[in-house]
C-alpha cells in the first residue's frame, strides 16, 4: 500500500514533470517516485559513474592511439617529401609538359590504388606493425609465423 506524501515544486520544475509525464503517458506521482528511487540509490549511480569511466578510458585510449598513429604519419610524410626533394633532380623546360602528364598518371594510379586497399581494409599502417613486430620476435629467437 503507498502513502501519499506532500511536495512543493517550483513552477518551473512543475511544468518540467507535467511536460515529462505526457511524453512519457506515465502518472506524474510515477515519474517523480521513480526519480526519488533513483535519487536515493547509490549502487545505479556507483554503477552508472564505473560505466562512463570506463568508457572515458576506452575513449582516452583510443585518442592516444590515434596520436600516436597521426604522428607517426605525418613524420613519415615529411621525411618522404624531404627526402625527394632531395634526391629529385629540376627538369628542364622542355621535359615539364611531358612529366606533368605522367605525374598525372602516376597521381591517378595511386589514387585508384588506394581506394582498392581501403575498399579491402588493408593499411600500410597495419602491414608496418605486423611487419615490425615479427622483426623484433625474430631478433629476440622467436619468429612469429
Amino acid at each position: 500500500m503507498k502513502r501519499g506524501f506532500s511536495v512543493y515544486l517550483s513552477p518551473e520544475l512543475m511544468a518540467q514533470l507535467t511536460a515529462f509525464s505526457k511524453r512519457q503517458r506515465q502518472p506524474k506521482s510515477l515519474v517523480a517516485e521513480t526519480a526519488i528511487v533513483s535519487f536515493l540509490t547509490p549502487d545505479d549511480a556507483d554503477r552508472r559513474e564505473a560505466a562512463v569511466a570506463r568508457r572515458l578510458d576506452h575513449l582516452t585510449r583510443q585518442v592516444d592511439r590515434l596520436e600516436r598513429d597521426l604522428t607517426v604519419s605525418a613524420e613519415a610524410l615529411t621525411l618522404f617529401i624531404r627526402f625527394w626533394l632531395t634526391v629529385t633532380p629540376p627538369l628542364p623546360e622542355t621535359a615539364q609538359a611531358a612529366a606533368q602528364v605522367k605525374g598525372r598518371e602516376r597521381f591517378d594510379s595511386f589514387l585508384q590504388a588506394l581506394g582498392r586497399r581501403l575498399a579491402k581494409g588493408q593499411t600500410l599502417w597495419d602491414e608496418v606493425s605486423s611487419d615490425k613486430s615479427g622483426t623484433d620476435a625474430s631478433a629476440n629467437g622467436k619468429a612469429q609465423h
